[in-house]
């Protein structure tokens, strides 16, 4: 097989890794990707530029299209592949609304009756200002709309919350995405990331994972684009990821069938596992990034035999197997980020050999007279492995030990509560 992954970043980079290892693949082209990518020959046109990739498939002739990101979702690159004749792994415009409008998400989970946080829907900011009084400001603000994973504002008092509602719907912080916000009660619990394949009827799910948004340790800060990721919670009962299959994905997936936008590619719950059970805070429809970083190392089995089966419409026939292993990901950001990311700093240390038991996957880098450079907030995924969650995290660290640039910044925290709450010293 002949494969084109869409995008440029430490997921896809994750996605051209795991294609590469498969025997059923030829060859693994990216668009646009980015210089790290060396597994894969790279093709220099932007995932956003739908008709400039579909005209790249066209010179290609791909057997399979695998999109990662969520902006050619919304725009409709799949819907103009397969009118093409290109089969495509991920949903269509239609099925990817579940992603791409937050209002839409709401109201698809009340209708298939999946639990969520209490909520509404403001085209008004004098409305929505009114309701976080009513909450007593602590409650999490939305945009509706796509904003690079960092449209959620979470919240603790009134004032907070008002300056927030003010910042997407009057100020434009994120443009016409923040225009419409959904306003959600606050929830206290762990967070968890269900990642599952969809081929419009059967539902497989992956092992879950654990994002860390927020950009310093302890989870203070901006939320980003995701700053490390865990998995699996083996700390976590075993039968919770069957209720998340039963009570979330598959009554989500039946519910967009029923709105007739039939789901085929990754479809990711955002959880808050509260007292009452697991809640949806987002839904999502792709891989996500970085949790892409760590389930694709544990995954077992070849992922273009799953992909394709999964574009088929044939993912019943497919066992999903995983390693007996944990995965932790830890992203190094770039001085400024997530505001005002430096770029143009050189990258040392990738040259040599990493670590045993890592990997290294590139997001914002580019190449200027040979080297590689900053060229973005996140630029590299350190991933470690190991038999439990405290190995793969000291293997993900000692990456900085080698790899490094100038203002460079990580967490140190990520998987940690993992680790204690599975009762492991650190």
């Amino acid at each position: 097989m002949r494969l084109l992954v869409v995008g440029s970043g430490g997921r896809e980079h994750a996605l051209v890794w795991a294609l590469s290892r498969s025997p059923l693949v030829q060859a693994v082209y990216c668009a646009p990707g980015n210089p790290g990518m060396r597994e894969a020959r790279r093709v220099p046109v932007s995932s956003s530029d739908v008709p400039g990739l579909v005209a790249a498939a066209r010179d290609l002739r791909p057997d399979l299209v695998v999109v990662g990101p969520e902006d050619p979702l919304a725009k409709g690159l799949v819907d103009a592949l397969q009118a093409e004749g290109f089969r495509v792994f991920g949903p269509t415009r239609a099925a990817a609304r579940i992603e791409w409008s937050k209002v839409y998400a709401k109201d698809l989970l009340s209708r298939a009756g999946v639990p969520q946080p209490e909520h509404r829907s403001f085209d008004s900011p004098e409305e929505a200002v009114r309701w976080v009084r009513s909450l007593g400001g602590r409650c999490v603000v939305k945009a509706d709309g796509l904003a690079a994973g960092k449209g959620a504002l979470v919240c603790n008092h009134p004032q907070e919350a008002e300056e927030a509602v003010r910042a997407l719907m009057v100020e434009g912080r994120f443009g016409e995405a923040g225009r419409r916000v959904v306003v959600e009660e606050y929830l206290e619990g762990e967070e968890a990331s269900a990642l599952a394949f969809v081929d419009g009827e059967c539902v497989v799910p992956m092992v879950l994972a654990q994002d860390h948004k927020r950009l310093r340790d302890g989870d203070r800060g901006p939320n980003t684009g995701g700053m490390g990721a865990v998995a699996p919670l083996s700390h976590l009962p075993a039968s919770l990821a069957d209720r998340v299959r039963r009570e979330i994905l598959e009554p989500a997936a039946e519910a967009l069938c029923r709105d007739g936008a039939r789901f085929r590619g990754v479809l990711y719950a955002g959880l808050m596992l509260t007292r009452e059970g697991p809640k949806v805070l987002e839904f999502n429809a792709r891989f996500g990034d970085p949790e892409a970083q760590v389930l694709l190392p544990l995954l077992d089995c070849d992922l273009a035999e799953v992909l394709w089966a999964t574009c088929e419409g044939k993912l019943g026939d497919v066992r999903l197997r995983w390693k007996p292993k944990a995965a932790v990901c830890v992203v190094a950001a770039a001085e400024g980020y997530p505001d005002s990311p430096v770029k143009g700093r050189t990258i040392h240390g990738l040259d040599a050999e990493l670590p045993e038991d890592t990997l290294v996957f590139c997001a914002g880098v580019d190449q200027q007279d040979g080297r590689l450079v900053t060229a973005g907030g996140r630029v590299l995924n350190a991933v470690g492995l190991g038999p439990d969650v405290r190995s793969a995290r000291e293997a993900a660290y000692r990456v900085f030990g080698q790899v490094r640039f100038e203002g460079m910044h990580y967490r140190t925290d990520i998987g940690l509560r993992a680790v204690h709450s599975a009762g492991v010293e650190r």
